[in-house]
């Protein structure tokens, strides 16, 4: 029949239709299906992951580690880094534009100088002074008017950094007089310079005495004595994961981050 020679070229070109139409189809399908192994669900059963950069205070160098561990396991879909540093350097992190996205500080005033750059600051732990001595506590410091000893090498947080502001505070309040012999950048140094043998005594917050335990002794300051400092965290506003840095400061309220926090030695907000 004179039609036989068109007939297998029109039923390839159907074929090939039929199938174009058919991989159209299954585009869209494949697309919603997600990825299960991507962490967090964004609502439409596509998983997403948020990587957080928290910048914090020295002194929460090692309770943060455990905290963020712990944040990481419940949400899985979230990854935080940390930037430890005294809180006047991160404030000034802050003010050059360095990339984060949620801040905590050692003091209310640190983060009261940046309340164009953060959202609303919630108070997370408090912390009090101890006088860190070697261990065994050679030189016998008791009390805080042991420190202006002439000829013993106290060690001190610089004026602008929270405990240096704290320790110059319960000093002056008991009229003492102490010439320190350095100035550290933040309170995890001045505890480096008691552990090394470098200072005979220094004031450091209760919980960083207490991390090292095993290094330094810690002698108590009576609270008419001694200065509270809060820790404050807000998310900043330079942010680009606003809603994942609002949930981690959240969470820092909640009971998991406060038998973190309390589990080492920080007093409730």
């Amino acid at each position: 029949m004179s039609l036989s020679p068109s007939t297998g070229p029109s039923r390839t070109r159907r074929a090939v239709l039929a199938l174009t139409a058919a991989a159209a189809l299954l585009v869209p399908l494949t697309a919603c299906g997600g990825d299960d192994g991507d962490g967090g669900d964004d609502g439409g059963g596509k998983q997403s992951k948020s990587a957080l950069t928290v910048l914090a205070a020295a002194s929460l160098t090692d309770v943060f580690k455990t905290a963020g561990a712990a944040y990481e396991k419940a949400h899985p879909g979230t990854e935080i880094t940390f930037s430890f540093a005294g809180s006047q350097e991160l404030a000034a992190q802050v003010r050059q534009g360095a990339p984060a996205d949620a801040l905590v500080t050692a003091d209310t005033k640190t983060m009261d100088g940046l309340k164009g750059e953060t959202g609303t600051p919630v108070i997370i732990a408090r912390n009090r002074l101890v006088i860190a001595v070697e261990e065994g506590n050679p030189q016998k410091v008791a009390a805080l008017k042991d420190l202006t000893d002439p000829g013993l090498k106290v060690v001190l947080a610089a004026p602008e950094v929270p405990a240096g502001r704290y320790s110059r505070q319960v000093l002056d309040a008991q009229k003492l007089s102490v010439k320190p012999v350095s100035q550290e950048p933040n309170v995890r140094a001045v505890l480096s310079k008691v552990e090394l043998g470098e200072a005979d005594a220094g004031l450091v917050y209760k919980t960083d005495a207490a991390g090292a335990a095993d290094k330094v002794d810690a002698i108590e300051i009576p609270d008419a004595q001694n200065a509270v400092a809060a820790y404050p965290a807000a998310t900043l506003k330079t942010t680009k994961n606003a809603d994942a840095a609002a949930a981690f400061v959240e969470w820092l309220k909640g009971p998991e981050a406060q038998r973190i926090l309390s589990g080492a030695g920080f007093q409730q907000p």
